[in-house]
């Protein structure tokens, strides 16, 4: 299995602070996991709320665990909750069925971790994850 670097990690998590800077988002915590679940890049922008990290990590990690953006974690926790409820339990870990946690893939689609974001609304958290990814010339993947 390829490895994300711990450079891609940085670049992934500069270029989307650098994203939120630019639209004008709230502060954001970042966090860039690779596919075992570890941590690999935390980010906190000044002024984040205390638990902020958390949620970002939250995001992540349920991507990872159970294979898909958090987007479609926040479909399935619709239209499933009972399910998704004993994920939570399952996956002895932090998930956060919101978007704005992004599965990251390199170019031949093998799994490299995810990155979480957390700080805005959910749907601008995935973007400035996307931006991240791109910068980092790998590809994202959202569960669309």
């Amino acid at each position: 299995m390829p490895d994300l670097t711990l450079a891609q990690a940085q670049t992934i998590a500069a270029a989307a602070l650098d994203h939120a800077r630019a639209a004008g988002m709230q502060k954001l915590c970042v966090a860039v996991i690779d596919a075992r679940g570890a941590l690999k890049a935390l980010s906190n922008e000044d002024g984040t709320s205390l638990k902020r990290d958390n949620i970002a990590r939250g995001k992540a990690f349920g991507a990872v665990a159970i294979g898909v953006g958090s987007r479609t974690l926040h479909r399935m926790a619709v239209d499933r909750p009972h399910f998704v409820g004993a994920l939570m339990e399952i996956v002895e870990g932090p998930l956060v069925p919101v978007p704005g946690g992004v599965l990251v893939r390199d170019a031949d689609g093998a799994l490299l971790g995810a990155v979480g974001i957390s700080g805005d609304t959910s749907d601008n958290d995935e973007k400035a994850a996307l931006a991240g990814i791109a910068a980092a010339g790998l590809v994202a993947d959202t569960g669309q």
